[in-house]
């Protein structure tokens, strides 16, 4: 017979570690599926200064190494392949990667990914001057030149939150318009250490160690100049990472998975937890929260299955 484990978690950033770290001391046998790029997208990030417990900062693989070999030191598995079908119509659960596995309840940590600008030379500089989160990088861009490439409420929020750092903002949007709150436009149109180019475009970024400068394109005319800069924060938005839950769970327009009560889904016995949800903190901290939340849901969701 096939071995039907307690819980299967789908994911490996800090929401789908924390959560294994929860079920495993509450005597759950825990199953991770954490992909062949394990980790998250702390494992593209350099520095992290925001996660408490690290007065130093800690490098974003080393964070993602430390919580794993902690849920692995409580009895978690963990298979580097990712889930490529699931089955939530019948219990147990099945989720089939290379194998089928059987599983009492599953927690869906999926995550979100980045949407990136295809431009050359952008992912080669992702954690050496690009960024996609300024509350986490900020800091290191204090009295220097930075770009935010966007047009709607999280550009706004990229850019206000470096104004507090830099020397210099420019803030790159490819239309005459923004699509951001007008409280949020209001904001930016009104701080002096704010630029804006519009009808503009980022086609490459240049460095060699670092970004050094961008090569921008004026979509009216066509014509092209340099902008020197240390840092660009890009900000055209995020994809939740739940194609292979899509017709089997309740999500959103966007893909975002719905939430009811705390951390249940539509369908009892799968949670969920972190970015594959939340489109509105996007942090390893709260993504954590998450994982513990939907950690000790499952474990009584469990206990509560055995009482029946």
């Amino acid at each position: 017979m096939d071995k039907i484990w307690d819980v299967t978690i789908i994911g490996s950033g800090p929401s789908a570690l924390t959560s294994a770290i929860y079920t495993t001391r509450g005597s759950l046998n825990t199953l991770i599926f954490g992909g062949e790029n394990w980790g998250g997208q702390l494992m593209l990030t350099t520095t992290v200064d925001n996660f408490p417990g690290f007065p130093e900062g800690i490098m974003g693989p080393d964070l993602m190494g430390l919580m794993r070999r902690q849920a692995e030191r409580f009895g978690a598995s963990f298979i580097e392949k990712a889930v490529t079908k699931v089955d939530f119509s019948k219990k147990p659960f099945e989720i089939v990667s290379e194998n089928k596995y059987l599983s009492r309840s599953v927690i869906i940590a999926t995550g979100a990914q980045t949407l990136w600008l295809n431009a050359p030379g952008i992912s080669n500089l992702i954690g050496r001057g690009v960024s996609s989160c300024a509350p986490c990088d900020a800091p290191f861009f204090k009295d220097k030149r930075v770009a935010v490439v966007g047009g709607g409420d999280s550009a706004m929020e990229e850019a206000l939150v470096l104004t507090k750092f830099v020397k210099e903002l420019t803030l790159i949007h490819r239309r005459d318009s923004f699509r951001a709150s007008k409280t949020m436009q209001d904001k930016v149109l009104n701080d002096k250490k704010i630029k804006i180019l519009w009808n503009t475009e980022v086609i490459e970024a240049e460095g060699d160690t670092k970004l050094e400068k961008l090569i921008i394109k004026n979509n009216r005319d066509n014509s092209q100049t340099e902008l020197l800069v240390d840092g660009l924060f890009i900000a055209i938005g995020h994809k939740p990472d739940s194609d292979i839950f899509k017709d089997k769970i309740d999500m959103d327009e966007h893909g975002f998975i719905k939430v009811f009560d705390h951390t249940k889904t539509n369908i009892e016995g799968v949670f969920v937890a972190g970015d594959v949800h939340d489109n509105h903190y996007k942090q390893a901290i709260t993504a954590a929260g998450f994982g513990c939340m939907a950690g000790m849901d499952t474990i009584s969701y469990l206990d509560n299955m055995k009482n029946l």
